[in-house]
C-alpha cells in the first residue's frame, strides 16, 4: 500500500514515526499520525487546519494537557473526598522529589538511541486502511495527506477525537475544498 504514497503522505508517516518517538511511546498513536500530517500537509490543507485550529503546537499542548492528571482530574478526586496536592505530597515525602515523573527514556541501541521502527497502533493500521478506501472512493491513485486525515476522522478514536473534537465539521471543510 506504501507504493500509493506520495512524498508528502510518506512524509507523514514519518514524522508520525518521530512524534511518538519523541514521546517515548511503543505504538505509533492516531495522534502521532495526525501530527505527522500537520508537518506534511500542504500549503492549501496546511492553512485549512490552522483556520480550524490544528497546528503542531496546539496539538502537543493539548496531548501534554491530557497526559497527567489536569485540572478536571483534580476536580473531580476532590468531589469524593481526595486532595491531589495532600497525595502528591505524601507521595513525594516517603519516595522522593520527584517519584511521579516520568521515568528517564530506555537507552537502547548505538549512542543510546532506540533502534528499529516503532510499530502502528491498530486505530494508526485502521486509518491508514481508511486512506486507502477514501483514495479509491474519490477515483484517485494516489494517497496523499488529505486521505491520510479523511481516514483518522473515519477511524477516529478516542485518542483523535480527544484533540479533533468536531471530526465530522473537518470532513465537510474537506470535502469543499476537495471540489
Amino acid at each position: 500500500m506504501f507504493e500509493k504514497f506520495t512524498s508528502g503522505a510518506r512524509e507523514a508517516v514519518v514524522a508520525a514515526q518521530a512524534e511518538a518517538r519523541q514521546v517515548h511511546a511503543t505504538r505509533i498513536g492516531t495522534v502521532h499520525l495526525f501530527l505527522g500530517v500537520i508537518g506534511a500537509a500542504d500549503p492549501e490543507l496546511a492553512s485549512l487546519l490552522t483556520d480550524e485550529g490544528y497546528t503542531a503546537e496546539s496539538v502537543r499542548r493539548l496531548l501534554s494537557e491530557s497526559s497527567a492528571l489536569g485540572g478536571r482530574d483534580a476536580e473531580a478526586l476532590e468531589s469524593i473526598g481526595i486532595d491531589l496536592e495532600s497525595v502528591r505530597a505524601s507521595l513525594e515525602s516517603t519516595f522522593g522529589e520527584g517519584a511521579l515523573d516520568e521515568p528517564a527514556p530506555p537507552k537502547n541501541g548505538w549512542l543510546h538511541r532506540k533502534a528499529g521502527h516503532i510499530a502502528f497502533a491498530a486505530a494508526s493500521k485502521k486509518a491508514l486502511e481508511h486512506a486507502l478506501r477514501e483514495a479509491i472512493a474519490r477515483k484517485e491513485s494516489e494517497i496523499r495527506c488529505e486521505h491520510l486525515l479523511l481516514g483518522l476522522i473515519r477511524g477516529a478514536d478516542d485518542d483523535f477525537t480527544a484533540i479533533v473534537t468536531e471530526p465530522d465539521r473537518l470532513r465537510k471543510r474537506l470535502g469543499k475544498d476537495a471540489s
